[in-house]
């Protein structure tokens, strides 16, 4: 198995490590309900499925047979 030549400091390690970080996902208000979500993701709101303010799937309607 391969070793390394020299031991890598702990500084040096950590410097590597700095760019992994955790963010916090940017958030969105829909114009028509006021719904926090989450940017180009489409929501549920009262039976309904929104994205950019308009209505995609309306699941309130009742189906007749």
């Amino acid at each position: 198995m391969a070793h390394p030549k020299r031991k890598i400091s702990k500084t040096r390690r950590d410097k590597r490590r700095t760019h992994y970080k955790a963010k916090a996902p940017q958030v969105a208000t829909d114009p028509t309900t006021g719904e926090a979500h989450l940017y180009h993701r489409a929501h549920w709101h009262e039976g309904k499925l929104y994205y950019r303010g308009q209505i995609l799937i309306d699941n309130t309607e009742e189906v007749e047979a």
